[in-house]
C-alpha cells in the first residue's frame, strides 16, 4: 500500500519550496468551552460542561513549545474536524507546521485527505482504534495477518480526479476557501457529489496507512501523546489567566468574542514567554553552580505552570521606569 505512486503536485510542490526553511513544527488543536452570560446568539446549551446554561468553544491552535498561534471562537455543539486546518493555513507567524494532532473528534476521512493534499501529516489520537475501518487496495489480495480490512479503496477512481483535489488544495492553500466553509458545504448536501466521495476514498488511504504506522511506532504513539498534554496544560493556564466577569463571556457579537480569544492568547504566549526565559536563567545558574543539568530532563519542564503569578493588580510595562532596563529581574533563592 505505501508503495502506490500518485501523480505529481506541482502547485503544492512550488508554494512549499518558496516557503522560508524554518525548524520542524508539530502542533495540536483543542476545544476549551467557556459559559456565557445572557441571551447570545452563537451559545448552545451542553448539560456535560455548562450545567442548565449555555456556552461557546475557543477551538485553538498549539505548538510544540507552548506557544498559542492561532483561536477561533465556535459553537460548543459543531465538531471539531471542520476548523482544524483553518489556523494552520492562516497562520502568520514563522512556525512551520509539518504535523498536527487532535484528539478523535478532530478526526474525519476528509480531513485526513485534505491534510496530505496539502502536504502536511495528520496524526489524531483515535479513541477505540481497534474498531477503525482499515481499507486495502482494490484488486491486491496481499496477506494482511491478525489485521481485519473491511474496506476497498479503488486507486484508478482516485487518479482520475486528481485535478479536481489539486484545485481544491490550491484554492485553500491560497485562500480562495476556508477548510471550515467547504467541509461544512460538503456535509450539508443530501447526497454525496463526486468530489465528496473521492476526497472521502483518498482519506480512508491515508488514515489507513497512518493507523499501521500508529500501532508499529511507540514513538509516535508517545510523540502525539506528548503534544495533547501541552495543550491540556495549556487550558489550565488559560482558566487561570480567564477570571473577569466570573469566568463567563459576556459579550454578544462574534467579532467581540473573537477578540477576547485572540486576547487570551496574548495573555497566554506572554506568561509562556517570562517563564520560558526565567527558567533558562535557573538552568544557567545551576550550571554556573556547578550542577549537573542533564539535558534529556529539560524536555519534561513545562513553562505552563502559574502558581507564581500574581493575575490581580495593575500591570506597568514601562521597563525604564521600573528600572530593568532590558534587564531580567534578579533570581529568587529560595533559603
Amino acid at each position: 500500500m505505501e508503495n502506490l505512486e500518485r501523480p505529481a503536485n506541482p502547485l503544492l510542490t512550488r508554494i512549499h519550496n518558496n516557503k522560508p526553511r524554518m525548524p520542524f513544527i508539530i502542533s495540536s488543536s483543542d476545544g476549551q468551552r467557556f459559559p456565557v452570560s445572557g441571551k447570545i446568539r452563537n451559545a448552545k446549551a451542553q448539560l456535560k460542561y455548562f450545567g442548565y446554561g449555555k456556552g461557546v468553544t475557543f477551538y485553538t491552535h498549539t505548538a510544540d513549545q507552548y506557544s498559542q498561534f492561532g483561536s477561533k471562537v465556535i459553537a460548543s455543539t459543531e465538531r471539531d474536524a471542520m476548523y482544524v486546518l483553518d489556523e494552520i493555513l492562516n497562520n502568520e507567524t514563522e512556525l512551520n507546521i509539518l504535523e498536527h494532532t487532535t484528539d478523535t473528534s478532530g478526526y474525519t476521512d476528509l480531513v485526513f485527505g485534505l491534510f496530505d493534499l496539502l502536504g502536511m501529516q495528520f496524526s489524531p489520537r483515535l479513541r477505540d482504534i481497534k474498531d477503525q475501518k482499515l481499507s486495502k487496495i482494490k484488486g491486491k489480495d496481499f496477506e494482511y495477518p491478525s489485521l481485519k480490512f473491511t474496506g476497498v479503496i479503488n486507486p484508478d477512481y482516485i487518479a482520475g480526479r486528481w485535478d479536481d483535489l489539486l484545485r481544491l488544495a490550491g484554492s485553500m492553500k491560497s485562500g480562495y476557501v476556508t477548510s471550515s466553509l467547504f467541509i461544512g458545504k460538503l456535509q450539508s448536501y443530501p447526497r454525496q457529489n463526486n468530489l465528496t466521495y473521492v476526497l472521502q476514498e483518498y482519506g480512508r488511504l491515508i488514515k489507513t496507512i497512518f493507523i499501521l504506522k500508529y500501532l508499529l511506532s511507540q514513538t509516535l504513539r508517545r510523540k502525539i501523546n506528548t503534544q495533547l498534554n501541552k495543550g491540556e496544560a495549556l487550558h489550565s493556564l488559560r482558566n487561570f489567566l480567564w477570571f473577569g466577569g466570573d469566568g463567563k463571556i459576556r459579550k454578544k457579537q462574534e467579532e467581540q468574542q473573537q477578540e477576547q480569544a485572540l486576547c487570551l492568547n496574548v495573555a497566554t504566549n506572554s506568561v509562556i514567554l517570562w517563564n520560558t526565559i526565567y527558567m533558562q536563567e535557573v538552568l544557567n545558574e545551576l550550571r554556573k553552580e556547578g550542577y549537573i543539568v542533564n539535558q534529556d530532563d529539560i524536555v519534561h519542564l513545562s513553562p505552563a505552570r502559574f502558581s507564581h503569578i500574581n493575575r490581580l493588580g495593575k500591570y506597568f510595562f514601562d521597563f525604564d521606569e521600573n528600572g530593568l532596563n532590558g534587564n531580567l529581574r534578579q533570581l529568587r533563592v529560595n533559603a
